[in-house]
């Protein structure tokens, strides 16, 4: 009973001891975060915010106001969509945040799951195309009749080669599977008789 009572007593030191260091590492990442953002402002790293709390969107370095960069917008479907930009084109500076919306009608009557492929003209423009958010990231499902914006948000590289002046960005929306799921259904029924 002895070595039990001893084994028990080591087991309770040893939890008390797991506590403790959790209890620490658990400070130590709390603390991690203001003290983190401390060393960045002192040393001025990725500062989102001025310490006024006000920001100067048209101080950023990054965008070339001398140049201009036409962005064309196109769209193509195969499948059962109307898929079109909201607007054709737009000016923007390179290094400039900028955002176009995209619209998506399912013109069938059930659910259709759908992705966005997108191509650039010219060819060597790709690279400095820069997209922050884009529908085609990742499928799309559509319910019977269902219109959806979406967002692409981008911004052009400030390193695109100098005769560059108009960028076509095209999105083929295409539907992923291609076949509903009746049509599967009865031709697994047919396959089993």
């Amino acid at each position: 009973m002895s070595r039990d009572n001893e084994t028990s007593g080591l087991n309770r030191t040893l939890l008390r001891k797991l506590i403790v260091i959790a209890v620490v590492m658990f400070g130590f990442a709390y603390a991690l975060n203001p003290f983190y953002r401390q060393i960045c402002e002192a040393l001025g790293l990725n500062v989102l915010t001025q310490k006024d709390g006000t920001v100067e969107l048209d101080k950023n370095t990054q965008v070339d106001k001398t140049r201009n960069i036409v962005i064309e917008f196109d769209a193509n479907a195969q499948g059962p969509y109307r898929f079109r930009p909201t607007v054709t084109n737009m000016t923007v500076h390179p290094g400039e945040l900028a955002t176009v919306m995209y619209e998506v009608v399912n013109t069938q009557k059930r659910d259709v799951a759908a992705q966005a492929i997108p191509s650039y003209a010219p060819q060597n423009a790709m690279q400095h195309f820069k997209k922050v958010e884009c529908f085609c990231f990742k499928q799309q499902t559509l319910k019977p009749n269902e219109a959806r914006q979406m967002p692409v948000v981008f911004f052009i590289d400030p390193a695109l080669p100098k005769e560059v002046k108009t960028i076509t960005l095209s999105y083929t929306f295409f539907e992923v599977g291609g076949m509903d799921k009746t049509a599967v259904n009865e031709g697994s029924k047919h396959a089993v008789r």
